[in-house]
C-alpha cells in the first residue's frame, strides 16, 4: 500500500501525519491559531494512536507542532464557545491520553513551542518529552474557570511532585523550558537550533531499539508511576462536566474571546 492510499496517513485539516523509516509523526498544523485543536483533530489523533499497535511498520510515534506552538489546547475562540464545548470533548481527549500511555510503542513529544491546556496534557503523557529552549508549559485551565484535564492531575504530580503540580495547576503559572527540565517535567532540553536534530536522533534510536524490551519497559514504568491515571481521568471528566455548566466557565470563555480579564463569582 502506498503512503498516499494508506488511511493511517490521511489526517484531517490541522493534523499532518507522516511515516518514515518506522517513525510515525503527527503534527498539529494550525499555526495561525497556535495549533489550537478542534474536536475533529482530536478525534483523528485518537483514531491514529489507537491504530498503532496493529501496525508492523510503526516503531515510534512523534507528536509535534508547526510554528511557535506545540498546541495551545482546545479552540475556544469565537462566539458561543461555551455552548459548543461539552463532555464529548473530554471523552475524545481521554481517548488520546489513554492511547499515548497504553501504546506499546514509545511516544515522543517534540515540544517546539508553547504547550498549553490540553496541549500540555497530551505532551506530558508522552514517554519522552523533548523541549526546545523557546518552549513553555502551561496548565491554563483555571484561567477560564476549568480544572486541568487530559490526565494532567496525575502526570504532572507524578513528574514534579504535589507542591509544584499545585502551583502549576492552581495559579496557571507557565514553566519555561529550562524550569520544566530542572523540575523533571520534561526528559530532554535543546537549543532551538539543536532541537530538530535531537528529536530525529532520539526517534531513530527508538525505532532501531528492541521493540519488545521497549514495550515492557514502558509498561513497567507506567505501572509504577501512573497507577492513578485512570481514576484521574474519570475524576477530571466528572469535575469538568460540572464546571461546564457554570457561569464562571461562560464568563471565562467570553473573557478569553474578548481579550479581557474574567470576573469569577463562584456561580
Amino acid at each position: 500500500m502506498s503512503e498516499r492510499s494508506d488511511p493511517l496517513l490521511a489526517g484531517v485539516d490541522g493534523l499532518v501525519v507522516t511515516l518514515d523509516a518506522g517513525v510515525l509523526t503527527a503534527r498539529f498544523d494550525r499555526p495561525e491559531v497556535f495549533n489550537a485543536v478542534s474536536g475533529q483533530m482530536m478525534l483523528a489523533l485518537a483514531d491514529l494512536l489507537e491504530s498503532v499497535p496493529a501496525r508492523d511498520d510503526v516503531r515510534v510515534v512523534v507528536l509535534t507542532g508547526t510554528g511557535a506552538a506545540f498546541c495551545t489546547g482546545a479552540d475556544i475562540s469565537g462566539d458561543g464557545a461555551h455552548e459548543r464545548f461539552d463532555v464529548r470533548a473530554m471523552d475524545v481527549t481521554n481517548r488520546v491520553v489513554r492511547a499515548v500511555v497504553s501504546c506499546d510503542r514509545p511516544v515522543l513529544a517534540a515540544v517546539n513551542g508553547i504547550a498549553a491546556g490540553v496541549g500540555c496534557s497530551v505532551a506530558l503523557a508522552a514517554d519522552l518529552v523533548v523541549a526546545a529552549a523557546s518552549s513553555s508549559y502551561l496548565l491554563a485551565f483555571t484561567r477560564i474557570g476549568f480544572m486541568p484535564d487530559g490526565g494532567a492531575s496525575a502526570t504532572v504530580a507524578a513528574s514534579i511532585g504535589r507542591a509544584r503540580a499545585m502551583r502549576m495547576a492552581l495559579l496557571a503559572e507557565p514553566l519555561s523550558a529550562q524550569e520544566a527540565y530542572d523540575a523533571g517535567l520534561v526528559s530532554h532540553l535543546a537549543s532551538d537550533d539543536d532541537f530538530p536534530d535531537l528529536v530525529a536522533t532520539l526517534a531513530r534510536r527508538l525505532a532501531a531499539g528492541p521493540p519488545l524490551a521497549l514495550a515492557a519497559t514502558k509498561k513497567a514504568v507506567n505501572a509504577a508511576t501512573l497507577l492513578p491515571l485512570e481514576d484521574a481521568l474519570e475524576r477530571e471528566r466528572t469535575g469538568q462536566s460540572v464546571l461546564m455548566r457554570t457561569a464562571d466557565v461562560a464568563e471565562g470563555m467570553a473573557a478569553f474571546s474578548e481579550r479581557r480579564r474574567p470576573t469569577f463569582r463562584g456561580e
